[in-house]
């Protein structure tokens, strides 16, 4: 029997002081068999962090990325189905950040691992001519701090400002820094 997907509920209140978004959000989180709560919670910061500020031409809602390939973790559509936004967790190939370029207005790709480096350096001189990708490097001490957040049930203030990133939950408040890579 397959296992099944274990269901996170997450009230997120988002103050991004440098986009000027401030929204509240309620999520219901599939967390897939494979998926870490660190990974996971990257996912919520991902979209905390590129939530559009006007929802009028639709909203970035989670994709199927990890069971199927012809989805990002989290995407933005408008309203008549064209891609606005492909979010990509993790270290993807240079073959699916190419074939998301193709299909999206832009591409984000945020990477949380201490092997980072590693594989930016393989991929990035394939990805020279991706014009809308931007990569992100999440330190990875900070993106395990962020995993201890995790609970079937969460309540997490979001706060960014100068490029800084606070996520608490009322007793715990985890500071991250977003590191873009070089293309």
């Amino acid at each position: 029997m397959a296992l099944k997907a274990t269901i996170f509920k997450a009230s997120l209140q988002i103050a991004d002081m440098d986009r000027s978004v401030y929204a509240d959000h309620s999520l219901t989180i599939a967390r897939h068999p494979s998926e870490t709560d660190e990974r996971m919670m990257i996912r919520l910061l991902a979209l905390a962090l590129h939530v559009p500020a006007d929802t009028t031409q639709g909203m970035l809602e989670p994709g199927k990325g990890l069971w199927d390939p012809d989805e990002p973790d989290l995407w933005h559509k408008d309203l008549t189905g064209q891609i606005k936004h492909w979010i990509e967790i993790g270290q993807p190939d240079d073959k699916r950040l190419m074939k998301a370029c193709g299909r999206a207005d832009r591409v984000t790709v945020i990477s949380f691992s201490a092997s980072t480096p590693i594989w930016w350096n393989g991929v990035k001189g394939k990805l020279t001519r991706a014009r809308n990708l931007s990569a992100w490097q999440v330190d990875a001490a900070a993106s395990q701090e962020l995993a201890l957040l995790a609970q079937r049930t969460m309540q997490l203030q979001v706060t960014v400002q100068d490029g800084s990133v606070w996520i608490g939950d009322g007793s715990r408040t985890v500071e991250l820094a977003p590191r873009r890579l070089e293309l």
